[in-house]
C-alpha cells in the first residue's frame, strides 16, 4: 500500500489504494502493448488491469452495447475523431494528466490525450515485382492492378481518418482517386491486419493506408516490407486515451492514464514503433517533424463520419 501511494503521488495524484481494485481497459492495438502497460502498472501499483483489445470498430461497438451498464474505465482508440464524438456526447471525464506537460497542445485536450501516434503510409512488398511507389496516386497504375489492399474505414479508425484527410486535402479529387483505385482492383478485406496479411504473404503487393507502426514492426522482424511515406502528404492518427465519465474507479483510472503518459509508459509505447506522444521520449522510427502532415478539422470530420463512410462504401465497396 505504501509503495502504491508513493508511486501514484509521484505521478501527480493522491494515494490510491490497490486493495480489491481492478481497472477495466478497452483498447485498439497494437498487439502486446496493452498487456505490457497493464503488467507494468500492476507491478508498480498493485492494481490489476482487465484488458479487452480489438479494432477501433470492435471497441466502439462494445462500448455502445454496454451503454446501459458501462464496464470500461479507460479507453484507447486508434481514431482521434472517436474521442471527439464521445466527448460531444458527454461520455468522457475531464482530466488533464500532469504527465502531459511535454505532449504538444494539438495532441491533448481537457478530456483526453494521445497515448501514441501513428501515420498512414504505403506498405510495399519489396519482393512483389512491382515498382516502388512514392505517392498514393501511383497505386492506380496498371502495374498494381489487382495487387492493392486497403483497410476498411468502417472497421479501422485510422483508415477512416485517412479518407477524411485526403478529402480535406484534395476535395472531390480524393473520391476520384478512390474510384480509380477500385477500378484498378483494390480490395477492402477488413481491418488493418486483414489488409496487410495478403501483402506479407505475397498474394498482394501493397497496402494503401497501412498503419505505419505495424509495418515498421514487420520489417524489423525480417519481413520483406517497406514503409513508404507518400510525397504529397499523409495524416497522422493520434491514439486518444480517455476516462469514461461512468467509471467507478476514477482515482485508479487517473493513475493508469498518468502511468501510460509517464516516461516509463511512453517508452513501452515507443517499443511498438508508434511515435510517443511525449516530445522528450525518443521513438524508433521517423517522428511527426519528419512527415508532411495533412491537417484536418476533427470536429468537422466527426460530424460527417456517417456521410464519409457511406460515400466510401458507394465509391469503393459497392462500385
Amino acid at each position: 500500500m505504501i509503495r502504491t501511494a508513493i508511486l501514484v503521488a509521484s505521478l501527480g495524484l493522491g494515494a490510491v489504494s490497490a486493495q480489491a481494485q481492478t481497472l477495466t481497459f478497452y483498447t485498439a492495438g497494437p498487439g502486446g502493448l496493452a498487456d505490457a502497460l497493464a503488467e507494468a502498472f500492476r507491478a508498480e501499483t498493485g492494481i490489476a488491469v482487465d484488458v479487452f483489445q480489438g479494432t477501433t470498430g470492435q471497441v466502439m461497438a462494445r462500448l455502445e452495447a454496454e451503454e446501459a451498464n458501462p464496464q470500461a474505465d479507460v479507453v484507447v482508440s486508434a481514431s482521434w475523431s472517436s474521442a471527439e464524438d464521445m466527448h460531444a456526447r458527454g461520455l468522457l471525464m475531464e482530466y488533464v494528466s500532469p504527465q502531459a506537460q511535454t505532449i504538444p497542445d494539438f495532441l491533448k485536450h481537457s478530456h483526453y490525450a494521445a497515448q501514441g501516434v501513428s501515420a498512414l503510409a504505403i506498405a510495399w512488398n519489396t519482393q512483389s515485382g512491382t515498382p516502388r511507389p512514392s505517392d498514393w496516386s501511383d497505386l492506380t497504375d496498371e502495374a498494381y492492378r489487382d495487387l492493392v489492399t486497403m483497410p476498411d474505414p468502417a472497421q479501422s479508425g485510422s483508415a477512416f481518418d485517412l479518407v477524411a484527410g485526403l478529402e480535406a486535402s484534395m476535395g472531390d479529387e480524393a473520391w476520384t482517386l478512390m474510384a480509380d483505385l477500385a477500378e484498378n482492383g483494390m480490395i477492402v478485406p477488413g481491418p488493418n491486419a486483414a489488409a496487410l496479411n495478403p501483402v506479407l504473404q505475397g498474394a498482394k503487393a501493397v497496402v494503401f493506408g497501412a498503419v505505419d507502426y505495424i509495418s515498421y514492426g514487420q520489417a524489423a522482424s525480417g519481413e520483406t516490407i517497406e514503409v513508404v511515406l507518400p510525397e504529397s502528404g499523409t495524416v497522422i492518427a493520434p491514439r486518444p486515451i480517455m476516462i469514461l465519465e461512468s467509471t467507478d474507479n476514477a482515482d485508479a483510472a487517473k493513475a493508469f492514464v498518468d502511468f501510460v503518459l509517464s516516461e516509463q509508459g511512453q517508452m513501452l509505447v515507443a517499443q511498438t514503433y508508434l511515435m510517443p506522444a511525449r516530445t522528450d521520449v525518443e521513438g524508433l522510427r521517423p517522428g511527426i517533424a519528419e512527415l508532411k502532415v495533412i491537417e484536418t478539422d476533427a470536429d468537422a470530420v466527426s460530424a460527417r463520419r456517417d456521410e464519409i463512410l457511406a460515400r466510401f462504401d458507394e465509391t469503393v465497396v459497392r462500385r
